[in-house]
């Protein structure tokens, strides 16, 4: 008896953790403004490579010379990759300027990265298919 019992624990622990990930999964539209777009310029200063999805920073120096540090969210690693993109094409130092939507919640200066063009030789990535289609 007390086997079966931990046997029942054991397979509703294991239904459990792979449930999880599926809760973690959020909507575009619940979470970035899809009506709005922003324009950021400034140097990207961070990359980071990770699952579920990629987040690229961006220092951007204002009208009154003060410098926010801007974060957008991309497409997940693995897409990047089916796409041609890889993480050395994501240049920290260079100046960027990128076109993105801003965050539902009101975050202030996060956004999703639509695209973004470094300002030096004019090449741009782009992160979204249309404005219709949402990752």
């Amino acid at each position: 008896m007390r086997l079966k019992f931990r046997g029942a624990v054991l397979a509703a622990c294991g239904l459990l953790a792979v449930a999880v990930p599926v809760f973690a999964h959020h909507s575009f539209a619940a979470e970035f403004q899809t009506d709005k777009e922003l324009t950021v310029t400034g140097t990207m200063t961070k990359v980071e490579w990770t699952n579920p999805h990629i987040y690229f920073y961006v220092d951007s120096k204002g009208d009154d010379g003060k410098i926010t540090t801007w974060a957008f969210e991309g497409l997940p690693p693995g897409m990047l990759h089916r796409a041609g993109l890889t993480r050395e094409m994501f240049k920290v130092g260079e100046a960027i300027t990128v076109t993105g939507v801003p965050c539902k919640d009101g975050t202030k200066h996060m956004g999703y990265g639509k695209s973004f063009k470094y300002n030096s030789d004019g090449h741009q990535i782009t992160m979204w298919v249309t404005d219709r289609e949402q990752p």
